[in-house]
């Protein structure tokens, strides 16, 4: 029954892959994206990697096909006309996605007991002691948030430098030219999209309690601070799509958003410092409170936070400030320019 789950969702992936090459409607692709990304995940279910079909899920599914739209807005719908023969990078990658299938063939079978991972003494001691030493059910969350939580902050850090790579390269005043514009486009956008908004405003609500639910049960399930940061900043990039730039600034500050990208790495490495000056290593939870589980908790909990709040603060600057950038021009279905 699984080797048939298998077979069917590579074909549809297969398929989706086929069309994306395929179709010229940047909007159509920009969906079939949306797709390869939710059966990917389920692909990850299949295997019992929740917490990576969780991932990409959020990410592959959502923000990101969130963020091709406000591309396409930008550009165009359709793609030119090529131009070009790309024979040359049709050779580049059919010859690279050859190595990679030839390097497939030194890997040990899926679930074998004998792979290197199998046998590895660290994983067993994960799999073995990760309960009894951290306290929670999630082993994923016990080793990205505990065992390895220094590595996790070095990532934490990448993320809010981007942030600050963003700002840097793209923030600027708006013309006053840019923000007439803005109005104009929200008035046709109220008349145009009314059931987009009604529906939008449904759901908001519910996709922001469901971050929540992701942020702080990634405990004892799939979840965790960076999930909850991309599905909460996935909110906040719908409403500002339907209801429009301006109105979005209005209801969420900008100095904020950036103060608090730069709370969470504050908070994150606090917790590291205050591990630290209890007499423990950096990010030793275990001496945060006399209970070294209860000091478990009590740290993953925060460090997550902090995660989940530079996650949530650097994907919202992101969007603020590419979309910012130009005002869309609405285009009929006959434009070409992409």
């Amino acid at each position: 029954m699984e080797a048939i789950i298998d077979v069917v969702l590579l074909s549809f992936l297969v398929a989706v892959v086929i069309a994306i090459v395929w179709m010229k409607d940047l909007f159509t692709v920009a969906m079939l994206a949306g797709i390869y990304g939710l059966l990917t995940a389920s692909f990850f279910v299949a295997m019992d990697a929740v917490d990576v079909a969780f991932t990409e899920a959020s990410v592959g599914a959502g923000i990101s096909t969130l963020l091709m739209l406000v591309v396409i807005a930008k550009t165009g719908r359709y793609e030119r006309p090529v131009r070009h023969k790309p024979w040359l990078a049709l050779v580049v990658v059919l010859v690279t996605g050859g190595l990679l299938i030839y390097g497939t063939f030194d890997m040990p079978y899926f679930g074998s007991a004998q792979a290197p991972a199998q046998l590895n003494e660290t994983t067993a001691h994960y799999i073995d002691d990760s309960f009894e030493e951290i306290g929670i059910p999630n082993i994923v969350t016990s080793v990205l948030a505990s065992y390895r939580a220094f590595d996790t902050f070095g990532e934490v850090v990448v993320i809010f430098t981007a942030g600050i790579g963003i700002l840097a390269l793209l923030s600027g005043p708006a013309r006053r030219e840019e923000d007439a514009d803005i109005d104009a486009i929200n008035e046709t956008m109220h008349k145009e999209h009314m059931v987009l908004r009604i529906v939008a405003k449904i759901l908001i609500p519910f996709i922001l309690i469901f971050a929540l639910y992701v942020q702080f049960h990634g405990d004892y399930g799939p979840g965790g601070g960076f999930q909850a940061g991309v599905i909460f900043a996935a909110a906040i990039i719908l409403y500002s799509m339907l209801f429009g730039l301006d109105t979005a600034r209005q209801v969420i500050n900008q100095a904020w958003v950036r103060l608090i990208a730069a709370i969470g790495v504050l908070l994150y490495g606090s917790v590291g410092m205050v591990s630290f000056l209890n007499g423990g290593t950096f990010l030793d939870y275990n001496v945060l409170m006399e209970d070294p589980i209860a000091g478990q908790h009590l740290g993953i909990i925060l460090i997550e936070l902090g995660v989940g709040l530079t996650v949530t603060a650097v994907m919202t600057i992101i969007f603020f400030n590419f979309a910012g950038r130009q005002v869309p021009v609405k285009k009929t279905d006959n434009n070409q320019g992409a």
